[in-house]
C-alpha cells in the first residue's frame, strides 16, 4: 500500500493525528484554538487510513513561526517517518531556515526497559537522517502537594522583583559556569547580557503568571545571592529560572532559593509544580531531589546544526 505524507486536512482530523498515543494529545486542541498549532503544522504518514507516523510543531501563540517539534510518533516502519520528515521539514520551515529543536518526553527509566528504548532509539535514528543530533538529555521533575517545604534556614532574605533590569543583570552575572546546555550553547553566540535579555524576552517576560511571584534572595545587608521565578507557563505551575550569582556559589543557597520558589507556588493551592534541568546538572538534580521533586520523566532535545 502506498504511503501518503501531507498535513491534517483541520480540526475534523484531530482524531486521526492523535490516534497514535502520547501525553501531549490532550493538548493539541486547545493549542490550535490558542493559535500555539496550526493544522499545516500537523502532518500523518499514512498507509491506507493507518497513521504510521506523525509529526506537529509549536510555537507561542502568534508567532509566524514553529519553535520546536514536540511530537513525532512512528507506528510501523521507520522509513516511513524518515518520509514524513523529508517532506514535512521543508513545507513547515521556512527556506534557508534550521529546523527548531526537536524534544521528547520519555520514561524515566526508558534505558531498562526495552520497549521504550527501541522506541526513543526509533525517533533518535529518523531524526538524525534528517540532520539532528542529541544536544542535552534532562530531568522532567514534580513536587506534589502534601511534600513537605524546607523550613527557611533564616540565612537570606527575599524580596519581589522590582525592575526588571535588576533581574536581567542576575541573569548576566549567573551564565559565568553556568551548567546548562541551552545557556552553554546561546555563550557561543551571545554575550552573556545578549543572552540574558533574550531569555528575560522571549521566555519570563512571556509567562502568563505575575511577575510578583518572583523572588531576589539577598543577604541581610542587601547584597544580591540568586533568585528564583516561580512562575505558570500555561501549562503548569513551574520553577522556571533558579540560579545563584557566582560570587555566593558553594553555601547551599541553591536549596534556600528553591524551599522560596516551592513556597510561592504552593500557597497558590497548586495542583503539582513542574521543573527540568539536564542530566549533567549534578548540583542542580541534587538541590530538587532534597527538596522532595521527584523524576517523573526525561526528555531528549535535539537540534540540527546552524544554517
Amino acid at each position: 500500500m502506498n504511503l501518503t505524507v501531507r498535513p491534517i486536512a483541520g480540526t475534523h482530523e484531530l482524531d486521526l493525528f492523535n490516534s497514535l498515543p502520547y501525553v501531549l494529545n490532550e493538548e493539541v486542541a486547545d493549542d490550535l484554538a490558542a493559535g500555539r498549532r496550526k493544522p499545516e503544522w500537523l502532518w500523518l504518514a499514512l498507509r491506507g487510513d493507518r497513521v504510521v507516523a506523525r509529526a506537529g510543531w509549536w510555537s507561542r501563540a502568534g508567532d509566524e513561526h514553529p519553535a520546536f517539534l514536540d511530537i513525532f510518533d512512528i507506528d510501523g516502519d521507520v522509513e516511513d517517518s524518515v518520509r514524513l520528515l523529508e517532506t514535512a521539514l521543508p513545507a513547515v520551515i521556512p527556506a534557508g531556515a534550521t529546523p527548531p529543536e526537536y524534544y521528547r518526553s520519555i520514561p524515566a527509566d526508558w534505558r531498562d526497559d526495552p520497549a521504550s528504548r527501541q522506541a526513543v532509539e526509533d525517533r533518535m535514528g529518523a531524526l538524525e537522517r534528517v540532520g539532528a543530533k542529541l544536544f542535552v538529555e534532562r530531568l522532567r521533575l514534580e513536587w506534589r502537594p502534601g511534600t513537605p517545604i524546607p523550613e527557611s534556614s533564616g540565612r537570606l532574605a527575599f524580596r519581589p522583583v522590582g525592575d526588571p533590569a535588576e533581574l536581567i543583570d542576575l541573569m548576566t552575572l549567573v551564565l559565568d559556569g553556568t551548567l546548562d546546555a541551552h545557556s552553554v550553547d546561546d555563550l557561543t553566540r551571545m554575550t552573556p547580557a545578549e543572552a540574558a535579555r533574550a531569555q528575560y524576552h522571549d521566555e519570563l517576560e512571556r509567562y502568563e503568571s505575575p511577575s510578583d511571584w518572583w523572588r531576589i534572595a539577598t543577604l541581610p545587608d542587601g547584597e544580591p545571592v540568586g533568585f528564583v521565578t516561580p512562575a505558570h507557563n500555561g501549562y503548569n505551575p513551574i520553577i522556571g529560572y533558579i540560579a545563584v550569582v557566582p560570587a555566593h556559589r558553594g553555601h547551599g543557597y541553591i536549596h534556600d532559593l528553591l524551599a522560596e520558589g516551592t513556597r510561592v507556588l504552593a500557597e497558590q493551592d497548586v495542583p503539582r509544580i513542574r521543573a527540568a534541568t539536564d542530566v549533567g546538572n549534578v548540583p542542580m538534580a541534587a538541590a530538587f531531589a532534597r527538596a522532595g521533586y521527584v523524576t517523573f520523566e526525561r526528555r531528549i532535545d535535539m537540534t540540527w546544526a546552524t544554517t
